[in-house]
């Protein structure tokens, strides 16, 4: 929904950026890029912050979009997920170079589901999931052939069939900010910011940006 004061806009924002729902264009435009991106269309860039405010990011998968959020997956045990356990917000970039696009957002954090996380983590192929079983992600690693002996280990323990571990899931972004950015001739891009007071709102307000 649309606050009624940025209604007018709504003839300024056609072709890339129509649309009453920010993230029905999020997933248009991820859909397109994969097209066009030779990797990995939905790697985005995730900012975190630890309990002294100093500043991470990584590149992770984007493995969902919601009607509320975006999903992605990774070790809780992480440097990620430490700073997410601290200071539960988060911003994330997805840039197409392909195409000159790019969105950011922003906003706090939550943990999925459990049930949601068992079901992602089966579809995975098993020796990735015997690898993020094995993982101490983050921690000082003695060597390559040390991960592949412990992930041998719990293929050859499970069966084939490595079953996810409690430190392992999902995690959500509920964005306050989502903001389209498309490339212009002669740096004079388009830019268009959707805000809202709260994540769980379904009004957001629009506005263009200065590029």
């Amino acid at each position: 929904m649309i606050h009624e004061d940025v209604a007018d806009r709504e003839q300024e924002r056609d072709g890339l950026f129509a649309g009453s729902d920010p993230f029905d264009i999020v997933q248009r435009w991820l859909d397109a890029a994969w097209k066009t991106e030779p990797n990995d269309a939905n790697a985005m860039a995730l900012a975190t912050v630890n309990e002294d405010n100093l500043p991470n990011v990584r590149l992770v998968l984007l493995k969902e979009i919601e009607p509320g959020g975006f999903v992605f997956y990774t070790n809780r045990m992480s440097a990620k997920g430490a700073e997410l356990a601290s200071v539960s917000k988060a911003a994330a970039v997805l840039h197409w170079k392909s195409v000159g696009q790019q969105v950011r957002f922003r906003g706090p954090v939550e943990i999925v589901e459990e049930a949601m996380s068992d079901a992602y983590f089966a579809s995975r192929h098993p020796q990735s999931r015997a690898a993020a079983s094995a993982s101490k992600q983050s921690q000082p690693l003695p060597s390559r052939q040390t991960m592949l002996d412990e992930t041998a280990a719990i293929t050859e323990a499970s069966g084939g069939a490595p079953e996810r571990p409690s430190h392992w899931g999902g995690y959500r972004i509920r964005p306050i900010e989502i903001e389209f950015w498309a490339d212009g001739e002669h740096r004079i891009h388009d830019r268009f910011r959707w805000t809202r007071d709260d994540p769980q709102a379904q009004g957001w307000s629009v506005q263009r940006l200065y590029p």
